[in-house]
């Protein structure tokens, strides 16, 4: 996952300060440091996979085709890294009760085939996505709003009864109204998500082509697609935005895994690195010298329960107390300190550091390293079925080595069976994952939608949430998410989902292993690189050296 570029945000006259995005040390963070050296319409590259998916802003859930969706797409409302909430393609978005949301937009604002980007823009895009039948793995983003079950039908299978939204209505060319089911305090900071990007009118004649070709409102228009190998993205010029593209364009470059992209970026045929590799991390800072980057990033990585497998339901469902112990045969202050070279940070709840209702101890023990007590509860619990289990990573991620630690940990602490399950590439696990075939438990990342705490809660946990992917769901626990969602501000809405994740240590729906932190880099043909508070460069930022 993905999401807006932020580090801090503000709620009316309330400032809530969160941990701001860092840069990378030396010259390279602020620009040219010589007048005349950088060329206007220089192209840079950036190591990616490829994308899982189509290029439709509700159907990416990955990083790999989401960092390509935020230079095509820009959304109505952002965050910045001094802390405010900021006005994109929205010039204002309010509402007196958290339920009837009013959005008035900037005008002459175009999408890149010049067409107007207009209130019905907004309103015909989510009445398409949250439509079941076109099969968009984002649409229960749209579930808070009324009308939201006649387009998609909790029941599988079921057909739409309605092709809109009804709580959207359109008022004029450049003001639509949003109506919820219910008030949703922190709703605004939703709209930065890419699910929410406006589309074309031509989309609709052709969703297949557009999703190939994307015609978006963002700072670079697309250019083009070699599967498997690059897209191009160059600047569109009449972009209307504050955030204008300070180079000609992106080519994002398709890697098998982070080493030979990192040893490209060494060697100058690659500009910027996402991540750089277990192997690599001892020695990026001495190769890479001040264009070595360490960064702040909202993400945590966990192991998720597969609760569809038979393994955790036949012939009886799972114990909580069995996926406790696994939990508690993980030493992660050592698997962090030796194999990832401090570069990540023992995880002590479900919640990424860098948002607003992070708790430092939600997990309570669970998270701690005792073998005792994680044999003890996998006892109590009636034991690992099998007293087997299986990790599925891919292994384009440079995860190899970790997982095979965890699995280590495990055996020696419980005994227990412990090997990794390798898919080739993040399109192979993630594709493994939706059609139910992880075999026990799954690696699972992920990086902040927007700075509150219901993004890692609600949207990984809830029954059906697009993020709930082992089929985790409880009943008690979707009735808290639900009052939490409507609670009367913000801020007890953030401290109602703070009692939800600490009621996460009985049910245990994943195992946090450790939060997230950017270590990259970049080459001598670039300057400006920063990276956002979502682990993502900010691409418009960037400016390429004159050769």
């Amino acid at each position: 996952m993905r999401g807006a570029k932020s580090a801090k945000w503000v709620v009316g006259a309330i400032v809530v300060a969160l941990a701001a995005t860092a840069c990378g040390g030396g010259k390279g963070d602020g620009g040219s440091d010589a007048k005349g050296q950088v060329d206007p319409n220089g192209i840079f590259s950036i190591e990616v996979g490829e994308p899982e998916k189509l290029l439709h802003p509700a159907d990416t859930m990955e990083s790999n085709g989401s960092i390509v969706l935020s230079g095509l797409f820009s959304q109505l409302v952002d965050y910045t890294a001094d802390g405010k909430l900021t006005m994109v393609n929205a010039e204002s978005v309010e509402s007196a009760d958290s339920k009837l949301w009013t959005v008035k937009l900037k005008k002459g604002w175009t999408f890149h085939d010049g067409t107007p980007v207009t209130a019905k823009s907004y309103v015909d895009a989510w009445n398409w996505a949250a439509n079941v039948n076109n099969q968009q793995g984002n649409a229960s983003w749209f579930s808070d709003i009324k009308g939201s079950e006649a387009l998609l039908p909790e029941k599988e299978g079921a057909k739409p009864t309605a092709d809109k939204l009804s709580g959207l209505k359109i008022v004029d060319d450049s003001t639509f109204t949003i109506e919820l089911k219910g008030a949703v305090p922190y709703f605004v900071y939703k709209l930065g998500y890419e699910v929410f990007s406006p589309l074309p009118e031509s989309f609709y004649k052709d969703p297949k082509g557009a999703g190939l070709k994307p015609v978006g409102n963002g700072p670079y228009k697309f250019e083009s697609w070699d599967r498997k190998k690059q897209i191009k993205i160059v600047r569109y010029d009449a972009y209307k935005g504050e955030n204008k593209a300070k180079n000609g364009g992106v080519i994002f470059k398709n890697y098998t895994g982070l080493e030979p992209a990192y040893e490209d970026l060494k060697s100058g045929n690659l500009d910027v690195i996402r991540q750089v590799g277990p192997k690599d991390l001892p020695v990026y800072h001495q190769d890479l010298g001040d264009r070595a980057v360490d960064a702040d990033q909202s993400a945590i990585q966990s192991i998720a329960v597969a609760f569809y497998a038979d393994q955790w339901k036949k012939p009886k469902k799972v114990d909580p107390k069995v996926i406790q112990g696994l939990s508690m045969a993980i030493d992660r202050a050592t698997i962090t300190k030796t194999v990832l070279q401090g570069t990540r940070e023992p995880a002590t709840g479900w919640v990424a550091k860098g948002v607003l209702g992070f708790q430092p101890n939600a997990a309570g023990d669970v998270t701690k390293f005792d073998p005792a007590k994680a044999k003890q509860l996998i006892a109590e619990g009636g034991g690992v079925p099998g007293n087997a289990i299986t990790i599925q990573f891919n292994a384009d991620g440079g995860h190899k080595e970790w997982v095979d630690a965890v699995c280590n940990s495990i055996t020696q602490a419980t005994q227990v069976k412990c090997v990794g399950d390798s898919k080739a590439d993040f399109q192979a696990d993630l594709a493994a994952r939706k059609a139910k075939q992880v075999k026990s438990l799954y690696r699972s990342a992920w990086t902040l939608d927007y700075p509150v705490n219901s993004n890692f809660l609600r949207d990984l946990f809830q029954t059906g949430a697009s993020g709930n992917q082992g089929d985790f769901s409880n009943p008690a626990l979707d009735a808290k998410i639900k009052a939490a969602d409507s609670a009367a501000t913000l801020e007890e809405s953030v401290k109602a989902y703070q009692e939800v994740e600490k009621e996460l240590v009985n049910l245990m729906p994943s195992i946090p292993l450790w939060y997230y932190k950017v270590n990259a880099g970049y080459s001598e043909n670039v300057e400006g690189v920063r990276y956002a508070q979502d682990g993502d460069p900010v691409l418009e930022e960037i400016t390429v050296k004159k050769k």
